[in-house]
């Protein structure tokens, strides 16, 4: 997951100097359940409040995190590979907090910093199994679609010294040892010595970042000192973390690779997961499904297992077995959005009318707990088609459209949605919005031009 290769262009949490490369968005429910619980107290630390701050995936091999407007942080997929426990990962986010409370971000004019979207439960990208009209103007989505990132701010040596000090405080205050943050500097480190990377006067990392060994003399001294040092890593987080690291390494990795990592005489869950990934990837159902039951039986109301195992029979053409275990996702998960956007997919895919107000109704509720989710957008697009609600249906398309900033088709399907819609309803508004956001932004990367 990690390509270390690059890791003297982008050794310093926080670096993000020069231009950004496209990049996506991994998302996936429980591994943002995760992130999240892990936020919080150093987000409380700081003042800040979690519900205001983002921690975002990107599907990005590189170990690196940033932050660029607003308060969002990144984090890279190779980032988690990396890390060998959950207290190494909130050293980093504790970290890229210190930037946003420095002030230490460049707004990207109120666009998103990343808006191609990857859902996990997804694996395959599946089209809806009920076909659109082509006059509803629903774009496909298509997983894994690269969006540009804006701007990255290239930080001073001074902001970087300040974030990291913020980063001691938080942690501090949060009751969480450091010794988390003190050892991911230490495989920074150790990759700099690896890579024979040297630094010279003519280097942007030199200029802009602190020696890696000095950061790790200075947080160690400050760690050392504070209460929480020999504070152990909360056990059932780092279970937590063994587990979406085992996930993203199943989902990224090539089958053969992940079979060799988690061989099949590990049967812990971390194992299991990674495992039914590759099978499911290798189009070997029964496999997948005799790693997911396997999980099961031991722990038989997991919401994030069942929904592995109906997206393994939904993506395997089995649509109407997968509607028992994501149902059943979705009552344990309190109706999570992103398993609820899978449950609609398969009502949709078993292709029975039936279904279809169900899915409505799942679907509805989904998007509007999680208005960034531009596959369920899709979908909810698909069933007002399917009924004949063609305005609906347009205006679904150009909140998906929105969503993956593709900005002159989501004005024109604005646009034809508000011709239809009844003036002045909630709909009919929204599809004002829309409109006048994708001409605003159309008209602002003109003038960038």
């Amino acid at each position: 997951m990690a390509h270390f290769a690059a890791l003297a262009a982008s050794l310093a949490l926080g670096l993000s100097a020069g231009t950004a490369s496209a990049q996506s968005v991994l998302r996936d429910a429980e591994t943002e359940s995760l992130l999240r619980d892990i936020a919080r107290p150093v987000i409380e630390a700081a003042g800040l409040q979690p519900r205001n701050v983002d921690i975002v995936l990107l599907n990005d091999g590189s170990i690196n995190a940033f932050v660029a407007g607003g308060q969002a942080v990144y984090i890279h997929s190779g980032l988690i590979g990396a890390a060998d426990n959950v207290a190494e990962v909130q050293g980093v986010i504790a970290h890229e907090i210190g930037h946003i409370t420095g002030g230490h971000v460049i707004s990207d004019g109120g666009s998103k910093a990343a808006t191609g979207i990857t859902l996990l439960s997804l694996l395959l990208g599946a089209a809806a199994a009920a076909a659109g009209s082509a006059d509803a103007g629903i774009g496909v989505f298509m997983a894994g679609q690269q969006a540009a990132l804006g701007k990255y701010l290239a930080f001073s040596r001074a902001q970087e010294s300040s974030a990291d000090a913020a980063s001691v405080q938080f942690l501090a205050k949060a009751g969480i040892s450091g010794r988390g943050s003190i050892d991911f500097f230490k495989k920074l480190q150790s990759q700099e010595f690896r890579y024979g990377f040297k630094r010279s006067e003519e280097t942007d990392f030199y200029s802009t970042h602190p020696v890696t060994s000095d950061r790790i003399a200075t947080l160690q001294d400050s760690f050392e000192r504070d209460a929480a040092w020999n504070t152990p890593i909360d056990p059932s987080l780092q279970e937590r973390f063994l587990r979406i690291k085992a996930k993203l390494y199943g989902y990224l990795a090539e089958p053969a690779a992940t079979l060799t990592a988690y061989p099949e005489y590990l049967t812990d869950a971390p194992a299991r997961y990674a495992r039914a990934y590759a099978f499911h990837k290798e189009a070997l159902m029964d496999k997948a499904l005799a790693e997911a039951d396997a999980l099961l039986a031991k722990t038989p109301n997991d919401p994030y297992v069942l929904e592995l195992k109906g997206q393994v029979l939904l993506e395997s053409g089995k649509p109407v077995d997968a509607l028992v275990p994501l149902r059943r996702a979705v009552m344990l998960s309190r109706n999570e959005p992103l398993i609820a956007t899978t449950f609609g997919h398969a009502l949709l895919a078993t292709e029975d009318r039936a279904n279809f107000a169900e899915a409505q109704r799942v679907l509805k509720t989904a998007v509007a707990r999680d208005r960034d989710n531009p596959f369920a957008w899709y979908q909810l697009g698909v069933v007002y088609e399917a009924q004949g609600d063609t305005p609906r249906a347009r205006l679904a398309s150009a909140e998906q459209q929105l969503g993956e900033m593709r900005l002159p088709e989501a004005l024109r399907s604005a646009e034809a949605a508000e011709v239809s819609l009844p003036k002045d309803s909630p709909d009919w508004l929204r599809a004002q919005d829309i409109a006048m956001s994708a001409r605003a932004m159309i008209e602002r990367q003109r003038k960038k031009r």
